[in-house]
């Protein structure tokens, strides 16, 4: 209190420091970061290893195993899983949650270290890196044009990367698209018979003339010299002049045997935008960059170099979150001014314009104060964030309206405005911090959410923690001193009439709404048990009616995407072309839908670019679809791709898929089934089981597994034994096979006019490869040239796409969407059901992964989290008031507004989000008690000061005297949350009203659960509390009567 009366004493003082603060505000505001979602960091590292050839089988035992054996080692590891492809391994961990990711990347690179030297020889370097919870560009720059050829798209994308990733925001940028640069030693076979020639001696001649050889130096009298030997291979006249062979003839050099060409490799995947071959560099930002910024500074690069780009080469731009991220910032900041607006205009007319003003001056330093908080914490502005301040907006006042409210009342009598806020402060001091301390410790527990969508969602409760704080330094310091200085003390006939009935004992006498409710309690007071016992049914029947008539439960909202992504999947050993051609079907089909704007479609290897999830088995094509701003469309983005998705489906040969991004934190598919054992076959059966019923239920579709794919590799069986005979190793016949596959690696070279060293490699024509060449290859042995037929076989297998292990154990998985207007919980409760009746074999383990998991995590936590929220508040209520009975009164807001928000989402039909309905209820239970304290507060303080005054009339008494300052908190509370609340974007500085745009059906279920559940709970409060607070002193007296009765005349 002393400390409270200093800032008043040297108001100037107290001035100064509010100014810096707000200066201090500004300034945070404008430093920090913009993004659309918190850049979440994820304690997830991979670890990936190429080595080129390798089966999938081989690349689990000879590239997994061995970084598996050192990852066992390793601390707070919740989950290993690899996956073993096609010339690639992957190892993922994911630690606990609070783990400290740059020391644990630090200890896998060491535990990669020791692993190296059990790898294969050949096998690239492992590289170690941290996902990111984004994991999407911040900008892609296309390059496309049907009359460029790829070699200028190439240079102008190599002379792109190289400006962009000098720039200092910049991660990384990656060339999409693009095939790799190779020498290419093209050679006849019958030649290669000819001279007696084998791969191995080309090899030879590239490896003995493609080294750096140190020669020294020498000291002479004239003075020190170094001395070289040029031995590296710097232009194609060096390789093609390599000696290979003398005869007597001459020197037989690779020229004489060889066209050598510098080319590019063999395609194995195609990019397109809108229709046309393209190339593209896809740019990530780091993590402390503001992607605004970025994109800026990457379109200035690009505009600077395209006066050097040939005009038959089209430049442009793919998901430029920079536009998205500005559209919805401005629009949420438009929000919170048109409730700001809206709160203080109810405060003024209530309060008048000078109590007005001064209560609604808390709102602009409360939420400059909290973005200091957010500053210094390192956050980004974001959506979350700028919730956060949307949601504490109406509660932020509560406790200046208290200060004002009860300061007005003084200054009414004659009291001087300085003498009015002291004694208003220190007689509203403890219900002001306590009803601050309530809301704060609701939402404390949900700083701690564990795992992705805690961290996530934490933004949301520490902002408003830091917007709750800097609103109760300005009511108990601020608001006193600018109310002292510019507050108007003067005596008001009909306010001092008004506030002496409301001070006096008979309050029902009070003309007006206070009147006719003091007069509603006075009848209810008389009859506690039976108001008590219709509110207490009046609460079962919603729980009730919730439980049977319930619209059921999701994990995250549905919310409106300007991006979305197609997937196209088809059966068979398709060639690149043939993908490609596919691919390009869909993408024209796709673009003649009218509200697509922008297509960037890859098909063939590593095609999931541009998908939304991880890749299907049988998925050789995907693109990213960019629509026209979403408040131009004529229907919503779902509907959009919808459309998209019936488009594409009657393409015959395929199965495409079509959506949006997901929104908020990534779960993949709804429906994800996991299946484990150490029994390959066994799980093949199961998973194929499960997809098949899963194909019976209604309302499931895009269903798939992880089982192999129909197909088939060619396997060659060496006859070991004979090829020994005739002198032949298993390296040797790997190297003919390899003339006509992608051709047999030689070396390596670095030409003057190339950043990266490019491979040189042999093979034959392309008249000479092909299956059937397989069989006719002729290989030089002791016996002199002999076909491979002669000891290796050619056998057909099944192919095997993926082998994919969690913490050891093999796993395979069946994956499955919903329909539109299905919820996946309902599936899941009818999977359950049907895999309890029918369980997987011994030896197989199931588990429900995906939003399932995190639904369930989710639930669990907040769950904890209500239940130590409500303890904290009975804790500090119990210190306060030191009553149980008054702290488990108070509590009763929290069952009240619950039963509020349950009854809302019945009326209405709406799901109940795990994430966002369930935030609200934690939140609602902090904010709906404060009016329940207030209240108390006010009549224990009339039944100290009057103890002649009974219960109901103190009840009745201090239920009017705070009707104004509980109706007004909660309508402002309710009015900043409204629009929204009901799908309504209401943007006050860009004067747009949007109606279900992407801002508002993020926070519809947040918003209506506070809304509903506020409303309905201060209803009940202020008619249910004041005759609650009656029983204890019916029961006294009853018992009093009944002991009285009981003794002796």
């Amino acid at each position: 209190m002393r400390i409270i009366e200093a800032a008043t004493q040297r108001a100037r003082a107290t001035l100064c420091i509010m100014g810096l603060l707000l200066i201090i505000g500004l300034f945070s505001r404008f430093n920090m970061t913009l993004e659309a979602e918190p850049d979440i960091p994820v304690p997830v590292l991979v670890v990936s290893v190429f080595l080129d050839g390798v089966s999938p089988q081989d690349a689990d035992r000879l590239l997994i195993r061995p970084l598996e054996q050192e990852f066992r080692s390793l601390t707070d590891v919740k989950e290993m899983s690899s996956t073993a492809r096609e010339s690639v391994a992957y190892v993922v961990l994911e630690f606990e949650s609070g783990t400290d990711i740059d020391q644990a990347l630090l200890d896998v690179r060491a535990k990669v270290d020791r692993a190296r030297a059990e790898l294969p020889v050949d096998a690239e370097e492992p590289v170690v890196e941290e996902v990111s919870a984004q994991g999407v560009a911040a900008i892609i720059i296309t390059l496309s044009g049907s009359g460029a050829t790829e070699r200028e798209l190439f240079t102008v994308a190599k002379q792109l990367e190289r400006a962009i990733e000098s720039l200092p925001d910049v991660f990384e940028a990656n060339l999409v698209g693009v095939r790799e640069e190779v020498i290419e030693i093209l050679i006849d076979p019958i030649r290669l018979e000819y001279y007696g020639l084998t791969s191995n001696d080309l090899a030879s001649a590239v490896a003995s003339n493609n080294l750096l050889i140190p020669a020294g130096e020498l000291d002479e009298n004239g003075g020190r010299f170094s001395v070289k030997v040029p031995s590296l291979l710097e232009t194609r006249e060096d390789i093609f002049s390599l000696p290979l062979k003398s005869t007597m003839d001459g020197v037989i050099t690779l020229g004489d045997v060889a066209d050598v060409r510098r080319t590019f490799k063999d395609p194995s995947r195609y990019t397109t935008v809108n229709g046309e071959k393209a190339m593209a560099i896809e740019v990530e930002k780091r993590n402390d960059a503001n992607s605004i910024e970025l994109s800026l500074a990457v379109r200035q690069v690009v505009e600077e170099m395209k006066a050097q780009v040939p005009p038959s080469i089209k430049v442009g731009y793919v998901f430029d979150q920079s536009d998205f991220t500005l559209g919805m910032v401005g629009e949420m900041q438009g929000n919170i001014v048109t409730a700001m607006c809206l709160v203080f205009i109810v405060v003024v007319a209530t309060l008048g314009f000078r109590s007005g003003l001064l209560v609604g001056a808390g709102i602009p330093f409360s939420l400059l104060f909290a973005l200091i908080v957010v500053y210094m914490l390192g956050y980004s502005f974001n959506f979350m964030v700028m919730f956060g301040m949307l949601l504490a907006l109406g509660m932020l006042i509560d406790g200046s309206i208290v200060i004002t409210e009860f300061a007005d009342r003084k200054m009414a009598e004659g009291i001087s405005a300085r003498s009015a806020y002291q004694i208003s402060v220190k007689r509203m001091f403890w219900p002001v911090a306590a009803s601050t301390a309530t809301t704060l410790a609701a939402f404390l527990p949900l700083m701690f959410w564990p795992g992705v969508a805690g961290k996530f969602m934490s933004y949301l409760p520490v902002t408003v923690f830091a917007v709750l704080t800097g609103s109760l330094l300005y009511a108990l310091f601020f608001a006193p001193v600018l109310g002292s200085l510019f507050g108007k003390g003067q005596i008001n006939s009909k306010a001092t009439e008004y506030f002496s009935l409301l001070e006096g004992t008979q309050p029902w006498k009070i003309s007006g709404l206070t009147g006719k409710y003091a007069s509603l309690l006075l009848v209810l007071t008389r009859h506690p048990l039976i108001t008590g016992g219709v509110a207490l049914a009046t609460l079962y029947f919603i729980f009730k009616a919730y439980g049977a008539g319930n619209a059921g439960v999701q994990f995250f909202v549905e919310t409106e995407q300007q991006y979305g992504f197609v997937e196209v999947r088809a059966m068979g050993n398709l060639s690149v072309e043939q993908s490609r051609d596919l691919v390009q079907e869909v993408e024209r089909l796709v673009l003649e839908v009218p509200e697509v704007a922008m297509t960037y479609a890859a098909s063939g290897a590593g095609a999931n670019q541009a998908g939304a999830r991880a890749p299907e088995k049988d998925q050789i094509g995907s693109m990213w679809v960019e629509l026209h701003k979403l408040e131009t469309l004529p229907r919503s983005s779902r509907e959009v791709f919808e459309e998209i998705r019936q488009v594409v489906e009657g393409i015959p040969g395929i199965k495409a898929t079509a959506g949006l991004l997901e929104g908020g934190p990534p779960v993949g598919k709804p429906i994800q089934i996991q299946l484990e054992s150490t029994e390959p076959e066994l799980l093949i059966q199961e998973a194929r089981r499960i997809r098949h019923y899963l194909e019976t239920v209604e309302g499931l579709r895009d269903i798939s597994d992880s089982t192999p794919p129909p197909g088939i590799e060619w396997q060659l069986k060496v006859d070991r034994a004979l090829a020994d005979q005739l002198g032949v190793s298993t390296v040797d016949i790997g190297r003919t096979v390899q003339m006509v596959t992608n051709g047999a690696l030689l070396g390596e070279y670095r030409p003057n006019d190339a950043d990266e060293e490019i491979e040189i490699r042999v093979r034959f024509p392309e008249s000479y490869r092909g299956i059937d060449a397989l069989d006719k290859l002729a290989i030089n042995t002791i016996q002199g040239p002999v076909t491979i037929s002669n000891f290796v076989t050619r056998v057909p297998e099944p192919k095997v796409d993926k082998v994919s292990r969690v913490d050891g154990d093999m796993v395979m998985t069946v994956k499955s969407d919903v329909k539109p207007g299905v919820l996946a919980d309902t599936k899941l409760s009818e999977i359950r059901k049907w895999l309890n009746e029918n369980p997987t074999e011994p030896g197989v383990r199931l588990v429900f992964r995906g939003a399932n998991e995190e639904q369930e995590n989710s639930q669990a936590f907040l769950m904890v989290a209500f239940s130590l929220a409500l303890f904290l508040m009975f804790v500090l209520l119990v210190t306060q008031f030191n009553s149980f009975y008054q702290a488990f009164l108070i509590l009763s807001a929290v069952v009240m507004s619950t039963a509020g928000v349950l009854l809302g989402l019945l009326v209405t039909q709406s799901v109940f989000s795990t994430i966002m309905t369930g935030v609200g209820i934690v939140a609602l239970a902090g904010i709906v008690v404060n009016n329940n304290i207030v209240l108390i507060d006010t009549y224990n303080h009339i039944r100290r000061s009057h103890p002649e005054v009974v219960a109901p009339e103190a009840a009745v008494m201090a239920s009017a005297q705070r009707i104004r300052p509980v109706f007004l908190t909660t309508i402002t509370t309710i009015l900043g949350l409204m629009p929204i609340a009901f799908g309504i974007s209401v943007d006050l500085i860009g004067r747009d009203i949007i109606t279900g745009g992407a801002l508002a059906s993020w926070w519809v279920p947040l918003a209506s659960a506070i809304v509903y559940g506020l409303a309905f709970s201060t209803v009940l409060t202020l008619l249910v509390t004041p005759v609650m607070l009656v029983i204890p002193d019916i029961l006294e007296r009853f018992f009093h009567r009944k002991s009285r009765i009981g003794q002796p005349a």
